[in-house]
């Protein structure tokens, strides 16, 4: 055996996932076809939100609570600062679906919250103004991650910790078997106990189930330089995701001195996979984009000073997959997070680890069991080199 563990992919779960087995003492190998904290998956970016007041559901509060406590844990290790809680705002009327379940959840979990008038709104945070019938639920224990910087560090203490990473080597496929699982790069192979596949969007290049069960979706971002600096300082504008009738979108405070990051939620193209994923922005977005900003955020210029292309995998539901991957012994996969599960992710490491090492999770797993019938490697062996 070379490894007691394998993990395809040292993103955003797989850099966590390693470094939660490799401070169990327990070997394991992962690779990668890129390098930890690359740009070309979910993770890239500046910068990402963390909330405890959910908009996707209270099953996901107790997964965010212990990433909470896990993010402060690798800082402690590292001495490197990944988590800023600067406060969230929620903005939008109290009957639309998320609000709902913000609402809800700050009152099951007695999440440290206020409740905002308009009128608080403009005195405190003077960026942005409420419509007729909105309302804003300040999240205290909200803010923003460092994505790059988090998967570099965690992947680095994973590798202090006794795990091996193999950069810029790409796994074509897998064989599993009742005894483990042999992986093949397109020059060798190496055989491990578990394997655990954390590939992101391009799972649907190795597993053949994934391909029904998501989508690879192309997420825009866009980078605007205030008006008035001062508005939007960490100290001064919390992160935010605001949703109408006409827009749904998400914004992060000025953290690299110039600007400021605006995202709209939901999908902006779905590809067949991840290598197709067109990074280019047509001209015409900017300008949809340029009415949003004028509209919600008028104290920004509205014309975007940088533009980023990134992608996750999405399923109809917006639950990623998570546990052991059927007809396929040996191996667990972690899939389809629908742009939503970094904030989670040491959690979701550690859960990684229960699950190759054999220990039953904390969490209910149940709602991200992966579909059974359909598993295989994907590819044919005969592309491969002996």
């Amino acid at each position: 055996m070379d490894a007691d563990v394998a993990i395809i992919g040292t993103g955003t779960m797989g850099s966590m996932a390693a470094w939660q087995i490799a401070r169990r003492g327990v070997s394991v190998i992962a690779f990668d076809q890129y390098a930890p904290g690359h740009d070309r998956s979910g993770a890239g970016g500046e910068s990402r939100i963390f909330r405890t007041a959910y908009k996707e559901g209270s099953k996901y509060v107790p997964l965010l609570l212990r990433a909470r406590e896990l993010w402060r844990e690798l800082e402690a290790a590292t001495g490197v600062p990944l988590l800023t809680l600067n406060g969230g705002l929620m903005i939008g009327r109290d009957t639309l679906p998320g609000m709902v379940n913000v609402l809800a959840t700050v009152e099951q979990f007695g999440l440290d919250h206020e409740i905002l008038s308009p009128a608080q709104v403009i005195e405190r945070f003077p960026v942005h103004q409420l419509d007729p019938g909105e309302i804003a639920l300040l999240d205290k224990a909200a803010g923003y991650l460092k994505p790059e910087l988090a998967v570099l560090t965690a992947a680095a203490e994973a590798e202090r910790r006794g795990a091996r990473i193999l950069r810029y080597t790409a796994i074509r496929d897998i064989e599993a078997d009742a005894n483990g699982v042999t992986v093949y790069s397109d020059n060798r192979s190496w055989r491990v106990g578990k394997l655990l596949v954390t590939a992101g969007a391009w799972t649907r290049n190795l597993l053949v189930n994934s391909v029904d069960d998501h989508e690879v979706v192309r997420i825009v971002l866009g980078w605007y330089v205030p008006k008035r600096p001062e508005l939007f300082t960490p100290e001064a504008f919390p992160i935010f995701i605001r949703e109408n009738d006409e827009i749904d979108f998400c914004g992060w405070p000025m953290i690299n001195g110039t600007s400021v990051k605006i995202g709209r939620n939901g999908s902006h193209g779905v590809y067949p996979d991840a290598e197709s994923v067109e990074r280019w922005v047509d001209p015409a977005w900017m300008v949809r984009w340029k009415r949003m900003v004028e509209r919600y955020l008028p104290e920004l210029h509205p014309h975007p000073v940088r533009i980023g292309v990134y992608m996750d995998g999405w399923t109809d539901s917006g639950d990623p997959f998570i546990g052991a991957q059927p007809e396929l012994p040996n191996t667990f996969s972690m899939y389809g997070f629908s742009g939503h599960g970094f904030k989670m992710a040491p959690a979701l490491g550690e859960i990684a680890a229960d699950l190759v090492t054999g220990v039953t999770p904390a969490f209910d797993l149940a709602p991200f069991a992966i579909p059974p019938g359909r598993s295989t490697s994907s590819v044919p062996r005969q592309m491969f080199m002996p």
